[in-house]
């Protein structure tokens, strides 16, 4: 990828076009996150901005052609994801694994997906997903910021992971990736033929969290 140079504030003033610091934080977090599809909020949240400042960044950068409004949010373009700096912008501390599971035979992922997208539970708000050809990922932050947890549909598995500001909010993402099993868990029952919502469809284990 091509690093970008920050510019100064004259430069900024004789080449409107450039980068801003913001409008590069807000890039390379798209690109760290490989969000594809993602919501103004969920973006504020992650990089803990004012939303008028957001709200400047995206309108610039989608004047850029960086990014483009899309039915659920934002999209980034191919031309953001060229110009995104290998600089990291987002620390939320290490990534803990928290559940993982095998999805039911012949469960409908588009159903369940479709589902989640856009949705909010307990204390986490949506942030957005991004699909590749290695599955799906969608992710929610909490409404403070602190954790963020990503739901990773792959090859026939679930896995949710969680990042966190601090160590003392592992039992908060612990308890929020259950909160999301539980909800995942009572789609696949529900979307059964002839099936009642359950919240035993799915068995799934904890991973150690060290």
């Amino acid at each position: 990828m091509v690093n970008v140079q920050i510019p100064s504030r004259e430069a900024e003033k004789d080449h409107p076009h450039l980068l801003s610091d913001r409008d590069t934080d807000v890039v390379r977090i798209i690109e760290e996150e490989g969000l594809t599809v993602f919501t103004f909020d969920g973006l504020r949240r992650i990089m803990g901005a004012h939303p008028e400042t957001l709200s400047r960044a995206l309108d610039r950068l989608e004047e850029e052609g960086m990014i483009v409004r899309s039915p659920g949010g934002y999209s980034a373009t191919r031309k953001a994801k060229d110009m995104a700096g290998p600089e990291p912008t987002f620390t939320a501390g290490r990534r803990v694994p928290i559940l993982q599971t095998f999805l039911p035979y012949r469960a409908s992922l588009e159903v369940i997906v479709t589902a989640l997208n856009g949705r909010w539970f307990d204390k986490m708000r949506w942030v957005g997903m991004t699909e590749n050809e290695e599955g799906i990922v969608m992710k929610w932050i909490a409404d403070n910021g602190s954790i963020l947890i990503d739901a990773r549909f792959s090859s026939g598995q679930l896995i949710i992971e969680a990042r966190m500001k601090k160590d003392s909010d592992l039992p908060s993402a612990i308890r929020a990736a259950h909160q999301l099993m539980g909800r995942i868990s009572m789609m696949y029952g529900s979307h059964r033929p002839g099936a009642k919502p359950s919240a035993t469809q799915i068995g799934y284990f904890t991973t150690t969290a060290m």
